[in-house]
């Protein structure tokens, strides 16, 4: 009993000794100083979680406290929302309500508390996916109160910290989440430290052995890569202490996340990712009018003792991002022959470009200015939300598209400045100015020379947009378009243009199913869409409407191979065709394929689900978006028919099943699988007489593998090979890759 006692007292010592630590950090902040609500909201929420564990086995109420302090030490916000994120499980998870809440501290703090409650939960159409109304809920809170979106972030984090007490499935799922939509909704909302650690978290839960490797070669090159920065740093500060300047400088490492971005995008090893550091310079500056002349002063002298790259330098301090970031980068040729980055930023400009949004109310001006330029962010997100018809998938593609779009400024013939999405058009500029604008451009004028709607801008480009009454919405100019606004006006335009059409469509399907005494129409339809490459049941309604489908040519008939009365639903298109089965005669056919795709009933999804393959019987399928082979980091997701998809964890369309469809994803490992695969290996070399012999001698006879085919291109000395081969598993591949780069004469091989 003592023992128990001990443990408690233990416990309860160890939860006092955390949350002082948050009123620590408070009071040395230069917040207003309003610890007693501060402690208040501690004692109730200690109270409320009193006897609750995480799955970890700690105390519950260790989270909240532990997303306090985030909250007021990482990303700098008050006393109001330290308040919040103490309190912020308390209505989700205990008896009290969002009103007691209100009661006991106020308006506010009630308000923040009841628009986290709101994220946590809920659906918005029939098929669509928690997690994508989680997401859309989290946004619209944005313009109640950004604080709100901020404490959440605060939450991610700590659950990624965290991340290891869950079971693998739960694993995959949080951390696809993650990255998918948290770290660059971090990066948007201006909190570069805390994305850049979702980022890594995330990798790390999704490919630990990838992610142990790089960390472990990252810290094998510490020495010299320290040396290589002091030997640029040196002249950089004899210069600025002549200036006379009160500075640091400091070397900042990439992430993990990035550099395996560069590595898998580049298609190079680590040892050729030669921009791992960026030298960062932040000098302190009481009058922010001087800010920016000292900036190009620094400019200057670095300039004067290195090379500078003419096409990297980023002016952020004239025309600061969308979400307040300011800072003068450029890129120097160091003195190893590498190109460095060199950041300089005031000590204003780092703490924004740290703490993002939070830091800005710290040295807010006027009202108005940080305002309209959150506001104008806002805008963009509350465009994402306008669409009337949510899809899970689509409306997740597009906030990513605007979460993560790097950004560029144009300006109007008066002058006017526009910030845009980087791979915009000018039909993203006409639907920017207005929707009707939008819908009759035909062309632009981009710095006074005649150009299609189509036509990609660059930064500092005038834009001018030429329109016709006469010129009707398309739907390929979809295809053109990379912001949410002009996306969700183009949508809108294109379906009040096809309604009449759609309706025609719709009544012209149900008729004829209702005709033919169509059972399961919903199944028809599906395949139906399916067979004609449309997303959307609105798609094949304008399909039909117009005439493109003949549904004469869809006719019902009897099944010789089943029993009498048993009916087969084909439909055709020219010479094409297609069967819909009903469920005993689709079972009939899976029989004449060479393996059958058998699952268990119950897919337990908390499980590690291992894969197998014999001559027979598989246990899983392979999906067309990605080609993953023993060995690649993969996960499962189980599908409408309880079979589990295979997919490559770095497969575009998995990271949206995780972000979209949770609950339906599960880890698996690759157990016994019969199957010869198909890679893809991309060689390059200096061309020399013999070396294609060479390759293909030392692939077919030395390594003893299945040459399926190659093609070499050569361009005067240098030449470029894609091959294709047959093998069991990826380490084959890396084998082969490994081997082949020992040839005299190749500088890479590599999977792609």
């Amino acid at each position: 009993m003592e023992q128990v006692n001990l443990t408690q007292q233990d416990e309860d010592r160890m939860i006092e000794a955390e949350f002082q630590d948050v009123l620590n950090g408070y009071l040395k902040s230069n917040h207003r100083k309003k610890a007693e609500i501060i402690e208040r909201a501690f004692r109730f929420a200690k109270k409320a979680h009193g006897g609750i564990r995480r799955r970890s086995g700690e105390p519950y109420i260790l989270h909240p406290i532990a997303v306090a302090k985030i909250a007021s030490q990482e990303i700098g916000l008050g006393s109001t929302s330290i308040c919040a994120a103490l309190l912020h499980d308390v209505v989700e998870d205990t008896e009290y309500t969002v009103e007691d809440i209100e009661q006991q501290f106020g308006k506010k703090i009630a308000q923040l508390v009841a628009g986290l409650t709101k994220i946590s939960g809920g659906i918005f159409g029939d098929r669509a996916s928690a997690q994508a109304e989680n997401f859309r809920k989290l946004l619209l809170t944005m313009n109640e109160d950004i604080r709100v979106v901020l404490i959440k972030m605060a939450d991610r984090l700590h659950n990624m910290r965290t991340l290891g007490s869950m079971a693998p499935n739960k694993q995959y799922k949080i951390a696809g989440e993650t990255l998918y939509i948290y770290a660059p909704l971090a990066h948007r909302l201006g909190l570069f430290a805390i994305k850049t650690e979702l980022e890594d978290l995330s990798f790390k839960y999704e490919h630990p052995k990838a992610y142990e490797q790089i960390r472990q070669q990252i810290k094998a090159s510490e020495e010299k890569r320290q040396n290589v920065y002091n030997d640029f740093a040196a002249p950089i500060h004899e210069k600025l202490h002549q200036l006379g300047l009160k500075y640091e400088a400091k070397a900042r490492v990439k992430s993990v996340y990035s550099i395996w971005r560069k590595m898998e995008t580049k298609h190079v090893p680590f040892d050729e990712v030669y921009d791992l550091y960026a030298m960062r310079i932040i000098f302190d500056c009481d009058d922010q009018s001087k800010e920016k002349g000292i900036c190009w002063s620094i400019y200057s002298a670095i300039t004067d003792i290195y090379r500078l790259h003419p096409d990297r330098t980023r002016d952020w301090i004239s025309a600061p991002k969308a979400n307040g970031y300011q800072a003068l980068h450029l890129t120097v040729m160091g003195p190893d022959g590498n190109w460095v980055e060199v950041q300089i930023r005031s000590r204003r400009m780092d703490e924004i470009a740290e703490k993002g949004f939070a830091a800005h109310w710290k040295y807010k001006i006027g009202e108005s200015d940080e305002e309209s330029e959150l506001n104008l962010w806002l805008r963009t997100v509350k465009d994402i939300l306008d669409d009337p018809n949510p899809n899970a998938i689509d409306f997740l593609d597009t906030l990513k598209l605007n979460l993560f779009a790097s950004e560029i400024v144009v300006f109007t013939p008066k002058g006017e400045l526009i910030t845009l999405p980087n791979g915009s058009s000018v039909l993203d500029v006409a639907f920017e100015l207005h929707s009707q604008i939008g819908v009759k451009c035909i062309a632009g004028k981009v710095n006074h020379k005649l150009v299609p709607l189509s036509q990609k801008l660059n930064s500092g480009d005038q834009v001018e947009v030429l329109t016709s009454q006469s010129q009707t919405p398309k739907p390929e100019w979809m295809e053109y378009l990379a912001t949410a606004k002009a996306r969700t006006r183009l949508r809108a335009a294109l379906r009040k243009e096809m309604q009449p059409m759609i309706d025609k469509g719709k009544d012209m399907l149900a008729k004829f199913l209702s005709d033919a005494e169509v059972e399961g129409s919903n199944q028809v339809i599906t395949r139906m869409m399916s067979f004609y490459h449309v997303t959307t049941r609105d798609a094949l309604y304008q399909k039909i409407g117009n005439g493109e489908v003949d549904l004469n040519g869809y006719v019902l008939r009897e099944s010789p191979k089943t029993s009498p009365g048993l009916l087969q639903k084909i439909f055709r298109l020219g010479s094409q065709a297609t069967t819909v089965l009903t469920p005993k005669a689709k079972n009939a056919k899976s029989k004449s394929v060479e393996r059958d795709v058998v699952a268990p009933e119950k897919i337990n999804t908390k499980e590690v689900y291992k894969l197998y393959q014999d001559d027979k019987e598989q246990n899983f399928v392979f999906v067309d978006c990605c080609h993953p082979m023993p060995g690649d980091d993969v996960m499962g997701f189980v599908n409408d028919d309880n079979k589990v998809e295979v997919h490559a964890l770095t497969c575009p369309r998995a990271q949206v099943l995780k972000a979209s469809y949770g609950p339906r994803i599960v880890a698996t490992e690759w157990q016994t699988v019969a199957t010869k695969f198909l890679a893809s290996v991309s060689i390059a070399g200096v061309d020399r007489h013999g070396i294609l012999q060479e390759l293909t001698q030392m692939i077919s006879n030395h390594l003893s593998i299945d040459i399926r085919s190659l093609h070499i291109d050569t361009n005067n000395e240098v030449f470029s090979c894609r091959l294709t081969v047959l093998v069991e598993d990826a380490e084959v591949v890396n084998a082969l890759c490994s081997r082949v780069k020992k040839i005299k004469g190749v500088q890479s091989a590599v999977r792609v």
